[in-house]
């Protein structure tokens, strides 16, 4: 990090952020005529509220979108080095989370936190969905499942020796668990909803 150019980070950090602040699950559901997003189930513009809709084809493009913005964004900071692509990811991620054009009340992260540890580092982003994928299978809850694919990021990046990568991705595991804290609420209380069941 100390060869850091702040003048040259501030390109691949600015592309970053407007990337991820693009609300996919926003813009697919008012296309379809599916509705406000965000007058729906929790809210939420992330993968897991579309498929509230009923439409599992958006819910998936969805997620599959969140996570292209935070890889893509990766991608380009590597065009200025290692260190920038490390920058842009987090700043599509911190896009995702609070968008400017949604007054900065965007989604929880988890996607594209996932996009952005694949393209860093293949091993990282496998052990993120591998634990994404068994949590949600053990549980049938999408919060638990989120939070746990999130922290399991920084774990095996520090598993492997990548300590600056393992402190950044431990930021924004933290920022997915924040955005969490009405879920965490609900878990202690027993009233989180499961995958494929309504709030109510």
């Amino acid at each position: 990090m100390a060869d850091i150019v702040w003048t040259v980070a501030a390109i691949p950090i600015g592309i970053g952020y407007l990337l991820g602040s693009i609300p996919f699950g926003l813009i697919l559901t008012r296309l379809t005529g599916a509705g406000d997003l965000r007058a729906i189930g929790s809210g939420n513009i992330g993968a897991t509220n579309v498929l509230r809709t009923g439409r599992k084809g958006l819910a998936a493009a969805t997620l599959l979108l969140d996570m292209a913005k935070g890889a893509v964004a990766v991608m380009i900071g590597q065009r200025f080095g290692a260190d920038y692509a490390l920058m842009a990811g987090a700043a599509a991620f911190i896009g995702h989370v609070y968008p400017v054009w949604l007054k900065f009340r965007g989604g929880k992260g988890v996607a594209t936190m996932l996009g952005v540890t694949l393209a860093l580092n293949w091993v990282l982003g496998l052990a993120f969905a591998f634990v994404w994928l068994a949590a949600l299978a053990v549980t049938r809850i999408s919060s638990v499942s989120g939070m746990s694919a999130a922290i399991s990021a920084p774990i095996a990046a520090s598993l492997i020796g990548q300590m600056a990568m393992g402190y950044a991705l431990l930021a924004l595991a933290l920022i997915v668990i924040w955005k969490h804290n009405a879920n965490i609420g609900r878990l202690i209380d027993g009233t989180e909803p499961k995958v494929g069941r309504s709030r109510e």
